[in-house]
């Protein structure tokens, strides 16, 4: 099971999680930070580097949470709104940017 970066992630992204991850699969939105599920390699280091401890394993996720589990696999695999196709596994977050675009889930949100 992969890592969840959930909402109190949103409007904060402190990034100390992309610095700490290993293999370079925290990928950023406009508003929120999302885990590459395919990518993730299941190490933790994300979740000790979190200082708004927004990060958890998907099977640790409590239940105020489990909308930014199916968020963050939606980021990938469903075409986000400007895109002509879904994100997918592009092997890394620094061989594309920042994506400056964020889920319907993580839109809704209101802002902090």
């Amino acid at each position: 099971m992969p890592y969840v970066i959930t909402e109190a992630c949103t409007d904060v992204m402190d990034r100390s999680c992309m610095t700490q991850c290993p293999v370079d699969c925290i990928y950023q939105g406009a508003r929120a930070l999302y885990i590459n599920p395919d990518e993730c390699i299941e190490c933790g280091a994300c979740e000790a580097a979190c200082p708004v401890g927004a990060v958890y394993l998907e099977t640790d996720l409590p239940d105020e949470f489990a909308s930014s589990a199916e968020s963050n696999r939606d980021f990938f695999v469903l075409t986000l709104p400007g895109r002509d196709e879904p994100l997918g596994s592009p092997g890394g977050a620094m061989n594309i940017g920042p994506i400056g675009i964020d889920t319907s889930h993580v839109a809704a949100l209101p802002t902090r």
